[in-house]
Order: C-alpha cells, then sequence, then structure tokens
C-alpha cells in the first residue's frame, strides 16, 4: 500500500520526464533507451513519483505495463506542460541574439562563411554574425563574443586560447601561367598582412630569396588577381579549394608550407555561455576536420616553430 500523499510540493522534475517518456514510450525499457539511462533507474525514478504522489500512475504486469487511470489523466496534463515549457524554450531561442565573432576578412569569406550552413543545421535557433578587421579585438569593449586570429604555433593553450589549425601557404596560379610548373620569371603576388609569406615559401623549397612581390590589401584581393593571370598568389590551400575544384586555379606544389602561426579562437574569461560554447565546440570540430591543407601530404600537427602570428 502506497504512503499517504506528503503535504503539497514540487517532485523531482527528472521523475516527472521520466514518467512522461514511458507514458510516450509505452515501457521502462523504452523510456530508459531514450533517457540514456538504464531500466532500473527509470523504474526507480517512476517508484519515487508514485510516492510523492501518493497513488499509482503505472499497474505493473508480467510482460507488459499499463497507465492506471490516475495516471493516464496524469500523462495527458504533464504532455500539455511539457509542450508548453518546449514552446517557451523555442520562443526564448527566437529572441537571443546571435553570436558576434570577429576574423580577418579572407578567413571568413573562405573558410567560416561557406561552413555556417552546417552549424546552422545543427543549431537551427542560433545565428552567427561575422564581422572582420585585422586590428587587434578587444571583446568586451567591442561587444564581440569570440574572435579567431592568428598567434605563433606555440603560445600556450589557455581556457580562453583554443587551437584551431596551422597556417600553410601553397603557390597557385590560372592554369596559363601554370603550364609552366615554376615560379621563374612569374610575378609574385600576396597580402600586406602577410608580406612575409614568399619569403617562407622559398625557404621551404630550397629557391633564393624571391624578388618583390606585388601585395594586395587582403589575399581575397591577391586571389581575384591570380585568377585573372596577373601573377602566382600564395595562400593556404584551403582558400581556393572552389577554384582547385573548377580548375580555374591549379597548384603549383604537391604540399603546403608551415608559416609558423596557427589559428586560434579566442574566448572571453570566465564561463561562456551555452551557445558560445556550441559554436567554439563545432569549430574546433570543423577545423581538425579540415587538417589535411586541401593538398596532398597533409597537415602537421598544430605544433612547430614560432612565427609571428601575422593575420590572413
Amino acid at each position: 500500500m502506497l504512503p499517504r500523499a506528503r503535504p503539497l510540493q514540487s517532485p523531482p522534475l527528472q521523475s516527472l520526464w521520466a514518467f512522461h517518456v514511458i507514458a510516450e514510450s509505452g515501457s521502462v525499457a523504452a523510456a530508459a533507451a531514450a533517457l540514456r539511462v538504464t531500466p532500473p533507474a527509470v523504474s526507480r525514478r517512476l517508484r519515487e513519483l508514485e510516492e510523492e504522489l501518493g497513488c499509482p500512475l503505472v499497474r505493473r504486469g508480467p510482460n507488459a505495463l499499463r497507465l492506471t487511470e490516475q495516471g493516464q489523466r496524469f500523462a495527458e496534463a504533464l504532455r500539455g506542460g511539457f509542450a508548453q515549457i518546449n514552446a517557451a524554450m523555442r520562443e526564448l531561442q527566437a529572441q537571443t541574439p546571435p553570436l558576434r565573432i570577429r576574423a580577418y576578412t579572407t578567413w571568413a569569406l573562405r573558410w567560416l562563411i561557406p561552413r555556417l550552413a552546417d552549424f546552422k543545421r545543427r543549431h537551427p535557433s542560433m545565428d552567427v554574425e561575422v564581422n572582420t578587421s585585422t586590428a587587434p579585438v578587444d571583446l568586451a569593449r567591442e561587444g564581440v563574443d569570440a574572435a579567431v586570429r592568428t598567434a605563433p604555433l606555440d603560445a600556450p593553450a589557455s581556457p580562453t586560447l583554443l587551437p584551431l589549425q596551422p597556417v600553410m601557404i601553397a603557390p597557385f596560379a590560372a592554369p596559363g601561367l601554370a603550364a609552366a610548373g615554376h615560379l621563374q620569371g612569374a610575378r609574385l603576388l600576396g597580402s600586406k598582412v602577410r608580406a612575409r609569406d614568399w619569403a617562407i615559401w622559398h625557404r621551404h623549397a630550397g629557391l633564393p630569396d624571391p624578388p618583390v612581390p606585388l601585395l594586395f590589401e587582403s589575399t581575397t584581393l591577391a586571389i581575384q588577381a591570380a585568377l585573372e593571370g596577373l601573377g602566382v598568389v600564395i595562400c593556404p590551400p584551403g582558400f581556393v579549394q572552389d577554384e582547385l575544384r573548377s580548375g580555374r586555379l591549379q597548384a603549383l606544389s604537391e604540399a603546403p608550407a608551415m608559416t609558423g602561426d596557427g589559428y586560434w579562437l579566442v574566448l572571453p574569461p570566465g564561463r561562456i555561455s551555452p551557445s558560445l560554447q556550441l559554436f567554439a565546440d563545432w569549430l574546433v570540430e570543423e577545423a581538425a576536420s579540415d587538417a589535411g591543407g586541401g593538398l596532398a601530404g597533409g597537415a602537421p600537427a598544430l605544433a612547430g616553430g614560432r612565427g609571428r602570428g601575422e593575420p590572413i
């Protein structure tokens, strides 16, 4: 016999949810699978709820479990209650402001934004607003939730600085220029914010110091110049994957070179919001899946010599 009901108080939410799932699924085993706990754990929560309410909610048989009349009424009430809770959560999530992410123009345009559709599929209620700058960022003062910046590969990781992937570079050219198969006599194109990359590449390839390259305000402009046949651009392979697939650009090397820099995710100090945590986890996962660099040979792990942390 069940004990008399206690003075009115709120039963544990876990027990209420467990009974709701039992009622919806029709069995303790199915509820346990849905809740990712063991059947005994579900049965224990059900017993605790019945003791709290002072009445049986189910009839237990050797091979079946059926709701009592009281259990049916209670299950219907819970169904409506949880539906209202879910509706309220969706309404609040719809009002949540977008995450504001600071990044470099070319990285945002050619790496991040093409991948944001996947993030949106996973988290439909969340929006990401991307703004770009090469200037140092103050997250709190500028109202930015997080930023992607370059820093030396051997910079110490911390709760506010998460490593994403190394910055690697390789030369690319339009088919007409790429047919030569070498850099001799070609106009070298690059970005003012990555002015050292051609020197890094020549050392990597065992070539003498390069001539002075034609430098643009951003890597995006340098890539466009290469597409127009104005010269050979140096940039990360991940920035030109569409052009490589379409044949509009061709690689002049089988493997990229390490620059000594890496991409890092800068987070605010202290506890971060659940939405920012979801974005950070997704970004780290995406960066790891893209570690091949887009050319044969793959990318080394995020470790190596010290670079200058130049933006790109």
